[in-house]
């Protein structure tokens, strides 16, 4: 598997991306909880974006959207259907943490939902190292959010 920047112009990406977003609507209930970003707030200067492609096709992306000068937060986890189950998103997951420290990141956080839907993802990032934290940056408390950290260099 191939990991690179990606500028959000292939239509597979925005297709994946697309189909994350509409996904959070419908198991988000509450839409002032859904924290997603679509394809045009993921091109903010603020936000570096990599996909995850096997032989040219695109099983995963993530993002990091850079908070200050050491902290950055992890946006847009995606793998796409084919790809599940394969370890796309602990290979992005590693990409990103080793990015992030690359640049000068310190600390990543995240935030994710709180419903049963979302436990494989909060698995993932406690079995990379995340904990539990209360939130960041400019979020407030929220029932249906979770948030984590963890200290990367």
């Amino acid at each position: 598997m191939e990991i690179r920047t990606d500028d959000l112009t292939g239509q597979d990406i925005v297709d994946l991306i697309g189909g994350h977003l509409d996904e959070m609507r419908v198991v988000t209930p509450n839409a002032d909880s859904m924290h997603a970003l679509d394809v045009d707030a993921l091109r903010r200067p603020d936000i570096t974006v990599w996909s995850v492609r096997e032989d040219g096709r695109l099983a995963g992306c993530g993002a990091i959207k850079r908070l200050d000068a050491h902290h950055g937060e992890i946006k847009s986890m995606r793998t796409a259907h084919a790809h599940r189950r394969r370890g796309v998103a602990a290979l992005l997951l590693a990409h990103l943490e080793t990015e992030s420290a690359r640049v000068g990141i310190t600390r990543l956080s995240l935030e994710t939902g709180a419903e049963d839907f979302f436990e494989p993802a909060r698995r993932l990032y406690l079995g990379h190292g995340f904990e539990y934290c209360e939130p960041f940056g400019d979020y407030r408390p929220d029932p249906l959010s979770v948030f984590m950290t963890k200290r990367i260099a």
